[in-house]
C-alpha cells in the first residue's frame, strides 16, 4: 500500500541552506524508493483557505516513509530546512488498490456514537 510524506509549508525565507537541502533531498529518498509527486508549484484551492506551498512524496509503503524520515541522511538535512521554512510534515498511509470509499462509510456507520 503506498504511503506519502506531505509537507504544508506556510512561509519560506530564501537561504543558501535551503538550496542545499533541496539539492540533497533526492539522495535521501532513493534508498527508500521515494519520489516527488508534488514539489511546490501552482495550487488551485476550490474550497477553504490554503496558504503556502505543498510537497507530496510517495513511498511504496508507510514503513519506508518512516524509515526515510528517521534515516541519518535525512535527519542531517532537517536543520538546513527548519530555520528557513515554517510548516508541517505528515506521514500518511495511502489506500490499497481497489479501495472504495464505501468501506470508510461502513466504518463510520459502525463506530459508536
Amino acid at each position: 500500500m503506498p504511503a506519502y510524506a506531505l509537507g504544508h509549508f506556510h512561509s519560506t525565507a530564501p537561504h543558501p541552506d535551503l538550496v542545499e537541502y533541496v539539492e540533497r533531498i533526492q539522495g535521501t529518498l532513493d534508498p527508500y524508493e521515494g519520489r516527488f509527486v508534488v514539489h511546490g508549484g501552482e495550487l488551485d484551492v476550490p474550497e477553504g483557505v490554503w496558504e503556502g506551498s505543498l510537497v507530496l512524496i510517495e513511498f511504496p509503503d508507510l514503513e519506508r516513509a518512516r524509515a526515510w524520515y528517521a534515516s541519518p541522511a535525512y535527519q542531517e538535512l532537517i536543520p538546513l530546512r527548519t530555520p528557513h521554512v515554517v510548516g508541517d510534515v505528515v506521514l500518511a498511509a495511502g489506500v490499497r488498490s481497489g479501495y472504495h470509499p464505501s468501506e470508510k462509510a461502513e466504518a463510520i456507520r459502525a463506530a459508536p456514537a
